[in-house]
């Protein structure tokens, strides 16, 4: 039974909020406050969390950042209407999803079981796997069931969503994924986002790989088409 963490500052929504998502089997804890519930969040980790964005003292940008210090726990944002800027902003962030108001909690509690089903079982296409279930080319090993990243055997810390575009570009090296096919490796089919969603994931992505090795540069861009990881380390690598 997983466990949702849902933090807004409205405790109507959090009533409502619990009452969706437990009548669909999820247990939830719900805050009101911001640094409370990352205090509780980092003592008993929940499955997934669910972050408003504004709220007093700490609002979701800022608790989201706090979190992906350590952590890569599945993490949906909660955006105003027309905060377009603030959904970009969240996903270079590393948020796995952001949903706009106003929603239903239907549609909220679809949004969950598809992030969350991507960390559980994972989507895309089977990967070529090794006897230890591990998917390594060049430098970078994958181990989808740990939801584990190494890059030349240091970890790299991945949300769900960045760990599935590595897996789908790395599992085929040398092959280009359209953003297109990429972003429905990444995200639900129920769920629309264009392509510029892709762009922050994968301009994430390489940050990360980067603080690990500054000389990262095995996602290649092909304007106009996608992306592919690299069959082949550069001279020199």
């Amino acid at each position: 039974m997983p466990t949702i963490a849902v933090i807004d500052d409205d405790h109507e929504f959090l009533n409502a909020a619990a009452v969706a998502f437990e009548s669909e089997g999820y247990r939830t804890m719900t805050y009101a406050d911001g640094p409370a519930a990352l205090d509780a969040i980092r003592r008993s980790p929940p499955d997934l969390a669910i972050l408003d964005i504004e709220m007093p003292r700490l609002d979701g940008m800022e608790a989201l950042r706090r979190l992906r210090k350590g952590s890569d726990m599945p993490v949906i944002l909660l955006a105003a209407e027309e905060a377009e800027a603030e959904e970009l902003i969240g996903f270079k962030m590393g948020a796995d999803d952001v949903v706009r108001k106003p929603f239903s909690q239907r549609l909220l509690v679809e949004r969950a079981r598809a992030v969350l089903r991507r960390r559980l079982t994972g989507d895309g296409e089977a990967p070529r796997e090794t006897q230890t279930r591990t998917i390594e080319c060049g430098h970078v090993c994958l181990d989808p069931d740990r939801h584990l990243c190494t890059w030349k055997s240091r970890p790299v810390i991945l949300t769900v969503t960045e760990f599935q575009i590595v897996q789908a570009l790395v599992s085929r090296p040398g092959v280009v994924k359209s953003r297109d096919a990429l972003m429905d490796i990444a995200h639900d089919d129920k769920i629309c986002v264009d392509d510029r969603t892709i762009d922050c994931h994968i301009k994430r992505i390489r940050k990360k790989f980067r603080r690990v090795d500054a000389a990262f540069d095995m996602i290649e861009t092909l304007y106009g088409i996608g992306y592919r990881f690299r069959d082949r380390l550069p001279h020199g690598a």
